[in-house]
């Protein structure tokens, strides 16, 4: 379970399911609408649907991150794939918190005697659930992306044109990912391309890992 064909699977998994949170979430806090805890009558399922999808998601992610990094083999540079590790943790991190206060404030509004949650209180919610998303875990998405890129610049692990892409990528989510809620999706669409190249390049990480297990004994 350690093989890219491995980290492949759970690259396919994390995006379908982290998407589909991601497209629950947007469509509980439509683009544009008014701050206030309207939104609760209409996105208190779809939010809380998104909180249990998240858990999988990560899981899939956690997977996806260990066994990349498992395939960088002796080619694997300390600085670079701390900030890959660290950076991908706190995506994640940020990204059950902010699934967690839209499931906290969705239950809550079911739980109270049909009375809606106070206006205010939504509106902490709804602010907090965009800026967790939109701004700070979007970012660390951004350089998890960059950290990963560089360090295949620096191995040939993966072509050169997908290390372009993902510099451009991540730049754009870090400059517009305020513009736009559905920025963020282009994060599970590129894990989703880098999940298939995973299994056309199976072999070249495979050859890695076993030279630098060979070198350790």
């Amino acid at each position: 379970m350690t093989t890219p064909r491995a980290a492949a699977a759970a690259g396919v998994l994390f995006a379908l399911l982290f998407g589909a949170t991601l497209i629950l979430i947007r469509t509980s806090l439509p683009e544009g609408a008014a701050p206030g805890s309207q939104w609760l009558d209409t996105g208190s399922a779809k939010m809380a649907l998104a909180a249990k999808l998240m858990p999988f998601a990560g899981i899939s992610f956690l997977w996806f991150i260990g066994v990349i990094r498992d395939g960088f083999g002796r080619y694997e540079d300390r600085f670079f794939s701390t900030v890959f590790l660290g950076s991908g943790l706190l995506f994640l991190a940020m990204m059950f918190a902010t699934s967690a206060v839209g499931a906290g404030l969705a239950g809550s509004n079911s739980a109270v005697s049909g009375t809606l949650v106070s206006t205010d209180v939504a509106i902490f919610g709804q602010m907090t659930v965009l800026a967790l998303s939109k701004t700070y875990a979007i970012k660390m998405a951004a350089v998890f992306m960059m950290s990963l890129a560089t360090i295949w610049l620096r191995t040939e692990l993966m072509p050169r044109w997908l290390v372009a892409l993902t510099y451009l990528a991540a730049l754009g989510l870090i400059a517009a990912s305020g513009i736009s809620m559905w920025m963020t999706l282009a994060f599970p669409v590129w894990v989703l391309i880098v999940s298939v190249l995973l299994l056309t390049r199976a072999g070249v990480f495979e050859r890695h890992r076993d030279e630098y297990q060979n070198q350790a004994r």
